[in-house]
């Protein structure tokens, strides 16, 4: 089994890198259950539904005009942008997950002792494409 170090993931929105203002990401999924439990039973029975999944990323800010985190996510806030996060860097054949997402919330943060830091959730729209990337 080989491990993998999360220097290397590659993450970005709507085209643009967002890879060297990031520290943290996740990408959650998850599913509806629902209930079809009948008389007679003693306990719940349940069938899968629908996908669904959300995901998250946040770092250290920087105020560059056009490629940092604010000028970037901020106004995608509200929309459905392509999502790409590459766990183990680019590269043929390492694994990517592509999906829409809506951009849900962009968030500064401003301790008193500690570096400014931000924020984004996004919620998944549709499938996630888990092909591996392809050779340049």
């Amino acid at each position: 089994m080989a491990r993998t170090h999360g220097k290397d993931t590659v993450i970005t929105l709507g085209g643009d890198d967002l890879s060297e203002f990031c520290n943290t990401s996740e990408l959650t999924r998850s599913a509806d259950t629902h209930d079809i439990t009948g008389y007679g039973k003693t306990a719940h029975v349940f069938q899968g539904g629908l996908r669904n999944g959300t995901a998250s990323m946040g770092g250290i800010y920087d105020n560059s005009e056009t490629a940092g985190p604010r000028a970037v996510i901020e106004p995608l806030v509200g929309t459905t942008v392509e999502l790409i996060r590459q766990i183990e860097g680019a590269g043929a054949g390492k694994p990517q997950d592509k999906v829409d997402a809506v951009v849900t919330q962009y968030v500064e943060t401003s301790p008193v002792a500690d570096m400014v830091t931000w924020t984004a959730d996004l919620q998944l729209s549709d499938d996630i494409d888990t092909t591996p990337q392809a050779g340049s």
